[in-house]
């Protein structure tokens, strides 16, 4: 009983940090937890210094991964913005309807859903919020409606990065993990079918839903139909192909008007002059660029992605701490680190960083005729914008390392069987909150299934529970888990201009989120 007391009162403190009235930002409760835990690690019970020293190493090395597909991602929708492209993409998807459950579900919908699969961390709700309400919407009411919409992708957001990363230090197999995504991709699909619906009601009646029902669910299917079939052989694509093919779908409806109300109270009512198809292409080129090389780069079969994480070695070198090792793909492994098993790996070429999103970035600044200041901006912001959720994300790693020392024993695995004597076989009903929990306090998916994955698969040994099942449900508990996420609240707020409403955001994006854990807990049974 003590050490599960002793392995739970960290987490436990980590969540009040982060959600008491004055709360500390994940940048500082993150690496501060880490501490706790390394203290009580090498107190009470008794690890080797050299092992958590290792470990630490291990950890911040680690958070390179995901803040450099951040880096990359932000890279790109600052250049976007800077050079003038967004103001272009705006005005196009302005012009394509005035209805505005139309405007809602093209944007709102799918339009975030193809940015979720692209770049993720928080992209999509940036993007598309600020579109909606320039169309004429209510700043809170879009916020709400952004959080909300953002979850069904969110599990193969960033390529797919929550599923293959944060799930990926799990010694499961290729073909487990890629169940892990299949089932996960059912159960949102299942949840899709109300949860936007849900997210409408923020902004226009029910009234106005019935008469747009048909379009509002071609909509949803135009993306979760690709989305569900693509998650059977692939983890990276579903979101980005789905979102890709429902956004031109949804266009393509909204334009004919299929399934839309014919006669519609606009928001915008002057008239949007049509643009010129060479301007949109231009604008459009640098994200178009983007999806052409993660489709060639990740199609097993154009033999692209096996040059890129060739693991052939290339170079051996000794650091006096560890061994690092340079494959001919430019991965890059460093081992025995401090003379422990603890090791780290990052695929330069293959991690969606360098190659697509900065690849992208440098050919776009010539191609848009970007000047030095341009270019200048663009680099300084995104410089900007990565420094705390670097610090959160060397903390949170450090953290789920140090939970997870100590083999059967370690806190992670404590908490775990705790759980399971707790709830049994029940606990199916509840496995997608604690995913929802991790994304709430750590404003991330990937850290929560970080977080808390080893724990799910803990829990589902212990009881008997399908693993794959458990994992999946954990994984899309961490996607659910967008819509009260704080840092998500307070980061659309900003964007928007919303202040102190973000206790009023999660009274109302609880109760979608609540539901969305009930629908794919009965899901599960079937599955």
């Amino acid at each position: 009983m003590l050490n599960l007391a002793i392995s739970i009162i960290p987490i436990l403190l980590l969540i009040w940090m982060m959600t008491k009235k004055n709360a500390l930002p994940s940048y500082i409760a993150l690496p501060v937890t880490a501490l706790i835990i390394g203290i009580l690690q090498l107190i009470y019970f008794g690890t080797n210094g050299r092992l958590l020293t290792a470990n630490i190493i291990s950890g911040a090395l680690s958070a390179i991964t995901p803040i450099s597909i951040i880096a990359g991602a932000i890279l790109l929708n600052r250049t976007l913005s800077v050079s003038g492209c967004e103001d272009v993409i705006k005005q196009w998807l302005e012009g394509i309807s005035k209805n505005q459950v139309g405007q809602l579900m093209i944007i709102g919908w799918a339009f975030a859903f193809m940015i979720e699969g692209a770049s993720g961390f928080g992209t999509p709700a940036a993007i598309a919020a600020p579109i909606l309400v320039g169309l004429g919407f209510n700043p809170l009411r879009v916020a709400m409606l952004a959080l909300v919409m953002n979850s069904v992708p969110v599990s193969f957001g960033a390529v797919g990065t929550p599923t293959w990363f944060g799930l990926g230090n799990l010694g499961l197999s290729d073909a487990e993990l890629l169940h892990v995504g299949s089932l996960s991709a059912i159960m949102h699909t299942a949840a899709a079918i109300v949860i936007p619906v849900i997210a409408l009601t923020f902004i226009v009646s029910w009234q106005q839903i019935r008469r747009n029902i048909i379009f509002i669910q071609l909509s949803i299917w135009s993306c979760t139909l690709p989305y569900v079939w693509l998650a059977q052989w692939n983890y990276e694509f579903p979101a980005l192909i789905g979102g890709a093919i429902g956004l031109t779908l949804s266009i393509l409806f909204a334009r004919y008007n299929i399934g839309l109300e014919k006669k519609e109270t606009t928001v915008t009512e002057n008239t949007v002059k049509p643009l010129a198809f060479k301007q949109i292409f231009r604008a459009m080129a640098p994200t178009l660029l983007l999806i052409v090389i993660l489709i060639v780069t990740r199609i097993k079969q154009l033999g692209l992605k096996g040059m890129l994480n060739d693991a052939t070695p290339m170079w051996n070198f000794h650091l006096g701490f560890a061994d690092l090792h340079i494959s001919q793909a430019l991965i890059i492994h460093i081992n025995q680190i401090l003379g422990t098993d603890t090791a780290w790996a990052y695929k330069t070429l293959y991690v969606p960083a360098l190659i697509p999103f900065f690849l992208v970035v440098f050919v776009s600044i010539p191609f848009l005729k970007m000047n030095r200041h341009q270019v200048t901006t663009v680099f300084i912001d995104t410089a900007s914008r990565i420094k705390t959720p670097f610090i959160a994300l060397v903390g949170a790693l450090i953290m789920v390392k140090f939970m997870m020392i100590g083999g059967d024993h370690s806190p992670i695995m404590t908490t775990g069987n705790a759980f399971a004597a707790l709830l049994g076989k029940n606990w199916q009903y509840c496995a997608a909150y604690l995913g929802a929990l991790g994304a709430f306090f750590s404003g991330s998916a990937t850290v929560s299934n970080l977080t808390f994955g080893a724990i799910q698969q803990s829990i589902a040994h212990t009881v008997g529970l399908p693993e794959t099942i458990i994992l999946a449900l954990q994984s899309v508990g961490g996607a659910m888990g967008n819509m009260v996420c704080i840092n998500n609240i307070i980061a659309v707020s900003a964007i928007l201009g919303i202040a102190n409403k973000e206790g009023y955001i999660i009274k109302r994006t609880v109760i979608p989120m609540a539901l969305y854990g009930v629908i794919v807990a009965i899901v599960s049974i079937f599955l």
